[in-house]
């Protein structure tokens, strides 16, 4: 039931362009579980399977956790994406105070990883703000979509989907492909969907294998760069924003692409909004108290 419940999380997480559902698996406790399993699907698996049989690589490849967590995070997604869209239209700084104190209490636990008495933690730490901040900023492209496009901006996103701190959704932003993902989503276009799934496939796997070894030998590092990822994409999560640019979408719609975090009260003279400041720190306690629970669970019952 607790990884149902991570699951749902972790795909109601990846609607929002610039949170990451691999946050939310860090918090839970599951993350190097995740790793660890998705790392096996290799060619070599097919070996397994013939010589093995099925039950065998199924409980090597822990599927019955991976099945579990993905048929949630799709149920999320098919469930919450109509509501989070409209919580991001119509009361934008609510959830974004939300998921800004979901991140920004999940830099404290995540931390916790790692010795932060070495100054080559700090460099690790400091490396991954510069690249979460540099990630935030950059300046969307205009890339044209077909299938290749669609395949390599798959293994991109999907790097940054199990990367917490980095949104796998706003990567698709940035490379310009996200509005017509959503689209090819909406009207069940199966080959841009192939190409991306394609993509995704591919990038999970080799990624994982990289992750994994990481932790291995460089687990301190490994946790100050992740922290560090986390702590650089606050700015994006900041809940006042004044947008710079938007991507038009096909039904004339507008997604914000290039957006600057403001004061509260820039923000009510920018938009002519309300701040709703109380409100907003009402769903950032709410966001730091969600990521207290989640890891009290995760230290009171294993996965």
């Amino acid at each position: 039931m607790r990884v149902v419940c991570i699951g749902l999380l972790m795909g109601a997480a990846e609607i929002v362009p610039g949170v990451s559902g691999g946050t939310i698996a860090f918090i839970s406790g599951i993350y190097e579980r995740l790793v660890n399993a998705l790392k096996c699907f290799t060619p070599v698996l097919i070996l397994e399977l013939r010589d093995k049989g099925i039950k065998a690589v199924w409980v090597l490849t822990d599927a019955t956790f991976l099945a579990r967590l993905f048929a949630a995070m799709g149920i999320a997604i098919v469930i919450f994406a109509n509501v989070i869209s409209y919580l991001l239209q119509n009361e934008p700084v609510v959830i974004w105070s939300f998921f800004f104190g979901l991140v920004l209490a999940s830099c404290w636990v995540v931390s916790r990883g790692a010795d932060l008495g070495t100054l080559e933690t700090y460099l690790f730490l400091g490396s991954g703000v510069m690249t979460g901040l540099v990630i935030t900023y950059l300046e969307p492209l205009e890339i044209q979509p077909s299938v290749i496009a669609l395949f390599f901006g798959g293994m991109v996103a999907v790097c940054a989907w199990i990367l917490p701190g980095i949104s796998g959704s706003f990567i698709l932003l940035i490379l310009g492909l996200y509005a017509f993902v959503v689209e090819a989503i909406r009207s069940a276009d199966l080959i841009s969907l192939i190409a991306l799934g394609g993509g995704c496939a591919v990038g999970l796997v080799s990624f994982s294998h990289l992750l994994s070894m990481l932790f291995a030998r460089f687990r301190n590092a490994t946790f100050a760069l992740l922290t560090g990822f986390m702590m650089g994409s606050l700015a994006k999560l900041w809940p006042w924003k004044n947008t710079v640019s938007y991507h038009l979408k096909s039904d004339g719609g507008q997604i914000p692409l290039v957006q600057e975090p403001v004061l509260p009260g820039t923000y009510e003279v920018l938009t002519q909004q309300s701040a709703d400041v109380t409100i907003a720190g009402l769903a950032i306690l709410s966001g730091v108290f969600l990521v207290i629970a989640l890891d009290w669970f995760a230290k009171k019952n294993d996965v």
